[in-house]
């Protein structure tokens, strides 16, 4: 063994975990319900104000907000078709899409907010539609631009919905994942060893017993999922720790718009500026803001600049030019920080209306985000890196 592998066969290593929800999480029910609210305005009127926020406990959904737009909506109806696409469609899984009350509190969006936002302005000079910081994080330790253990969270869960279809009947809607990798640290860019600890938590029907889901996590699951080269002889998993999981979604836990921001990211890798995507029209930056950093931070990594980075935008309500544009690039990268950004500068608007018209923001597509993951996913135009002009 070279002195060099000698070293690096010494490095430190560390371990980091990132969790996901499934479907039927009760805060996830509740962005999915959010987003198809969104999606079902978008659909009828592009440039609709939406801002609504989702509360569900046992047989209730509650929608708040403010909603602007020339749509014409069926509100009860697309809360209804969404919890029934979830498979909330009993009450013995503990929620029932045809017999659960809706309430309503929506009202127009603050005219204050619409007059310095929009008027007067070309779309390309709107302005933000709040104050904020956003992030955008992107390394190159997997395809698709994402922190390994999110992305084998999602799939985990992603994986036990599939299943649940046909296969495994005894899965019910709501799930837990969390994945701890072993990583090094090589002179900033992560290298994912091994996958340390697995822990899988899935609501169940009562005729199956734990042996026999614990079994069929592990096989037809864990091993599905996570490449063969990172399980070893040492990982570890918690698969149904609890012994039971009968009662989920809604009835189990309180649900609300918003609460799942990290599930929604990275994972816990990177930072977040705070703000909640679900049920957000693009003008606001929370939103907008967020994924053009990701398709900054991907474009970065996927053009060979970088090997990790980190973008922060931040924004003033009713201001277009983004108050401040930093980016940190671990050590990974030939070029200083100062010359990356340069490039960003070069490269990409980020002024909202700019935003919003160079993804095709204005298009029903929310509701597919609201599960899973809003990055990592091709189908998402933020996530088609840019080709940069050097």
């Amino acid at each position: 063994m070279s002195k060099k592998e000698t070293t690096k066969s010494k490095e430190k290593t560390f371990l980091f975990t990132s969790e996901s929800v499934g479907e039927g999480h009760a805060d996830k029910m509740c962005d999915q319900i959010s987003d198809a609210v969104l999606d079902a305005y978008l659909s009828q009127d592009p440039n609709s104000k939406v801002a609504c926020e989702c509360v569900a406990k046992t047989g209730m959904i509650l929608l708040c907000g403010e909603v602007t737009s020339n749509a014409v909506v069926d509100i009860l109806q697309v809360v209804r078709d969404t919890i029934k696409k979830i498979g909330y469609d009993c009450s013995a899984k503990g929620f029932d899409y045809k017999t659960c009350n809706v309430l309503l509190a929506l009202q127009p969006q603050c005219p204050e907010i619409s007059d310095c936002v929009f008027e007067g302005r070309v779309e390309e000079d709107i302005g933000a539609g709040d104050q904020g910081m956003m992030f955008g994080y992107a390394t190159n330790e997997t395809e698709e631009c994402m922190p390994l253990t999110i992305l084998l969270a999602h799939q985990l869960n992603a994986k036990m919905k599939e299943l649940s279809r046909n296969e495994c009947p005894w899965i019910m809607p709501d799930s837990k994942s969390q994945v701890t990798v072993e990583y090094r640290d090589n002179e900033g860019a992560m290298e994912p060893l091994r996958v340390h600890t697995v822990v899988i938590s899935v609501q169940h029907t009562p005729d199956i017993t734990l042996q026999e889901i614990r079994h069929q996590l592990l096989e037809k699951v864990v091993k599905v999922v996570i490449p063969a080269r990172y399980l070893d002889d040492r990982t570890i998993y918690h698969l149904l720790p609890s012994g039971k999981f009968l009662e989920g979604g809604p009835r189990s836990d309180a649900g609300l718009t918003g609460r799942k921001i990290i599930v929604d990211t990275y994972g816990g890798w990177g930072s977040h500026g705070g703000g909640a995507f679900s049920g957000k029209d693009p003008s606001k930056v929370d939103r907008s803001g967020a994924y053009a950093a990701r398709w900054v931070a991907k474009s970065l990594v996927k053009a060979k600049l970088c090997k990790r980075v980190l973008v922060q935008i931040s924004y003033a309500i009713g201001v277009s030019h983004p108050l401040s544009i930093s980016l940190f690039h671990y050590g990974t990268s030939t070029l200083d920080e100062d010359e990356l950004l340069e490039i960003v500068k070069k490269n990409f608007d980020l002024r909202p209306g700019v935003i919003v018209k160079e993804l095709g923001l204005k298009r029903p597509i929310y509701q597919a985000t609201a599960c899973y993951g809003h990055f990592g996913r091709d189908a998402f135009s933020w996530e088609k890196p840019k080709i940069l002009v050097l």
